[in-house]
């Protein structure tokens, strides 16, 4: 584990509300803009803690939200679906988004979800889609795109205009139901520049983006 902490979601069609964050530790990319490089090899966990532990202490909370993130989630696999399953079993929890890096296959977790009316209706996925300027392209699986619903996210951090460019073929290619997002790098792509770009695209069914964490806090704040 690396932390469990309330804050407000700082983006996503829940950005504002208040929510908890549990992460965890481990990923099996390396972006080249990562800003949690606290949560994988060589950095250590910062604690060990068993699904219940985890469970109990981001319930005490109170809050309806929860963000499952990292690192990757979904990278411990069936330990990643019971801690899923049992946030779910936590009556006041109500929507769990899960923050999962687009090389890990959602479907079958997707799967899990559609057989049990519980999942079906806290769980939602939100797909990071690396483009070009992360140097992890070469790793996303575009064959769960299809697989997200219009209660999923599939979001895109664009860094310049080739990232721009490809984000749109992809979404020509595969038509993804589920909402679309657009953040840009705030380092090389001005949000200015990023909103010029979708008006000029045309993009009706794309969403700005923006990390409103990084506007309240320090940008390299932990734990906010």
């Amino acid at each position: 584990m690396v932390e469990i902490f309330e804050t407000v979601e700082g983006e996503g069609t829940r950005a504002g509300y208040p929510t908890v964050f549990v992460r965890l530790f481990h990923c099996n990319l390396r972006c080249t803009w990562c800003d949690t490089p606290y949560s994988y090899a060589p950095a250590q966990p910062e604690f060990e803690a068993t699904i219940g532990e985890i469970v109990s202490r981001a319930a005490d909370f109170g809050w309806e939200n929860v963000c499952l993130t990292g690192g990757e989630p979904l990278i411990h696999r069936h330990k990643s679906q019971l801690l899923v399953e049992a946030l779910a079993a936590v009556d006041h929890i109500q929507d769990i988004h899960i923050e999962t890096n687009g090389a890990i296959d959602v479907r079958p977790f997707a799967a899990l979800r559609d057989k049990s009316e519980l999942l079906r209706r806290k769980v939602r996925f939100i797909v990071d889609y690396k483009l070009p300027a992360s140097g992890e392209m070469d790793k996303m699986i575009h064959e769960h795109l299809t697989a997200l619903q219009s209660r999923d996210e599939l979001k895109f951090v664009i860094a310049n205009d080739e990232d721009f460019d490809i984000a749109v073929d992809v979404i020509s290619e595969y038509e993804p139901t589920c909402t679309i997002l657009f953040s840009p790098v705030w380092e090389t792509m001005p949000p200015e520049r990023l909103v010029e770009k979708i008006l000029q695209a045309g993009l009706k069914q794309v969403k700005l983006n923006l990390q409103i964490h990084k506007v309240i806090w320090d940008p390299a704040a932990r734990g906010v």
